[in-house]
């Protein structure tokens, strides 16, 4: 008898996701010259 998933965990999930997601692209535009659009800095 499997649980049904929370609205929580799902949104937890997509965060996360999110999160190692942006992580990564942003460590990889990093490594470039210059990125075209993305800018962190204020």
């Amino acid at each position: 008898m499997r649980r049904k998933l929370d609205p929580m965990w799902i949104l937890v999930l997509v965060f996360t996701l999110g999160v190692v997601t942006t992580g990564y692209t942003q460590s990889y535009l990093d490594r470039n010259d210059s990125p075209p659009g993305i800018s962190a800095q204020p």
